[in-house]
């Protein structure tokens, strides 16, 4: 399925095969030889995102883009089934296997491999040719990469890139945090009540 989004259509290239279930919705692009599987979102919610060629985006894998942070994944990556990337950069030659997470601001860098569940986390830069073991976090930069049971030193890396200024523009402390947020994010997605299909 194909949505214009804010008056932006996806463009595929013909030599790119999308699932029928799939979802391209706004300003994404799709390269040559790329293969989108079934249940695969691409969103581009304010920012362009760009598939280079021969990506693999397999099942029911998210990929979004923000106004503040567009997506570039570069050729020859593939995002594994139930993998989620918001706003970062992917250069090339990089596996993201099942279940990764890879947050706004970040950036992997070539031949990189985050293996199964890990996550890179918001504004973290993973040199070329790194790992991010089954389950572990990559955070900062310079990166750190911890296993998940070391979490006060992840969430003392984690606290200053401030998720929630970085991504919402709210300070965390705000009495009301979690009200602003659902009210101010719910008002920018509901810009999705005029999309309009277009396949």
């Amino acid at each position: 399925m194909r949505f214009e989004h804010l008056g932006a259509q996806p463009r595929i290239h013909p030599d790119a095969v999308v699932a029928a279930t799939a979802v391209i919705s706004g300003d994404v692009e799709i390269g040559a030889d790329c293969q989108i599987l079934h249940g695969a979102v691409i969103t581009a919610e304010g920012g362009a995102i760009t598939l280079g060629e021969n990506v693999i985006v397999m099942e029911n894998a998210l990929i979004r883009a923000t106004a503040t942070n567009p997506v570039h994944i570069a050729d020859h990556v593939l995002v594994g089934p139930m993998a989620s990337i918001s706003g970062a950069v992917v250069e090339e030659e990089v596996f993201l296997a099942t279940g990764t997470r890879v947050f706004n601001g970040a950036r992997i860098g070539a031949r990189s491999e985050v293996r199964i569940n890990a996550v890179v986390h918001l504004r973290t830069t993973l040199p070329a040719d790194s790992t991010v073991p089954i389950g572990w976090v990559a955070v900062g930069d310079p990166v750190q990469v911890l296993p998940p049971d070391r979490h006060e030193e992840i969430w003392a890396a984690q606290r200053e890139l401030d998720f929630p200024g970085y991504v919402f523009g709210l300070d965390r402390e705000t009495p009301d945090l979690m009200v602003q947020l659902t009210e101010r994010y719910g008002r920018s997605l509901a810009r999705h009540a005029d999309d309009r299909r277009v396949d």
